[in-house]
């Protein structure tokens, strides 16, 4: 399931028409594919076999319009010039409900992202886990080996109740929600306290998307223990990362590369996560809780 774009940054005619914002979604889309006619931004896709609605766009176009739409409302996107394009597919997931844009292509400076799909989508019960109490699980995940790149997709189930107290997700902080999602990462065996500490938290904001309430936020991770990587920024790894609750579990999409990187790939990483979405689901939605036995 994939589609291509090319945006160019400011992305999207959203930034230019501000009342688009608080149109309802369906209209907005409509509106979206008039000024695509128009030629006011750009976009390829690679499904023209699909069938069409009404206005001769299909429903995964509808999608892909209706998500870059907002991608510029999350973050500042600085490191992309005017004349600078990324060309961008699309990553949807029936099992688990959830779409993502990730980088294809910068065209402007010849560069061809090099993915390699490590883990193909599949259900929470049969993903691997990932942490010593099997609470969080990798369902998703693609790596550029060449560039040292990586875009994953976890669930984490239920939050760790010791950051968010309340079931109310409405009184949720971004800080709160980054605490609990990094606080399950660490594979080895230690304390919340101690894998946080592997951790050096830069950013955390939240945003409501749809209805959907999105917690953002980037961080450092050491790629080694030594005072020598604590002193060194280049021997850190950078990661941005979006998390949305649904059903008790957090489902988080994370991108990240080596701090040394940053400045290159960071603005395309960003745009991607910018971009994740939790999707109505379908027949093919598969709840974590369901069949936790089941391992295929």
């Amino acid at each position: 399931m994939a589609a291509t774009a090319l945006l160019s940054s400011p992305p999207l005619p959203s930034s230019s028409n501000p009342s688009i914002l608080s149109t309802p979604l369906k209209k907005q889309s409509k509106i979206l594919w008039n000024q695509k006619k128009c030629g006011k931004f750009r976009v390829c896709s690679e499904f023209c076999k699909e069938p069409t609605t009404q206005y001769g766009v299909s429903r995964r176009d509808l999608t892909f319009i209706a998500l870059s739409s907002s991608l510029s409302l999350i973050f500042p996107f600085s490191g992309l010039t005017a004349e600078e394009e990324l060309r961008m597919g699309s990553s949807v997931d029936d099992i688990n409900a959830y779409s993502y844009l990730y980088p294809i292509e910068m065209p402007s400076k010849k560069f061809v992202f090099k993915w390699v799909e490590t883990r193909k989508s599949e259900r929470y019960s049969s993903a691997a886990p990932l942490s010593p109490d099997a609470r969080l699980r990798i369902v998703s995940e693609r790596v550029d080996i060449i560039d040292n790149l990586i875009i994953s997709v976890s669930v984490i189930g239920p939050p760790n109740s010791q950051f968010l107290k309340s079931k109310e997700k409405s009184t949720w902080s971004a800080k709160d929600v980054a605490d609990s999602v990094l606080s399950d990462k660490s594979a080895l065996r230690v304390t919340s306290t101690q894998r946080l500490a592997e951790s050096s938290l830069l950013d955390a904001h939240a945003s409501v998307i749809d209805g959907e309430s999105y917690w953002y936020y980037d961080y450092l991770v050491r790629k080694s223990p030594t005072k020598a990587a604590a002193q060194e920024p280049n021997l850190f790894r950078h990661y941005v990362a979006s998390t949305a609750e649904r059903d008790g579990y957090l489902y988080t999409l994370s991108a990240s590369t080596l701090g040394k990187q940053w400045e290159k790939m960071g603005p395309s990483l960003e745009k991607t996560v910018a971009s994740f979405r939790l999707l109505p689901p379908t027949e093919s939605y598969v709840p974590p809780y369901k069949d936790p036995w089941r391992f295929w």
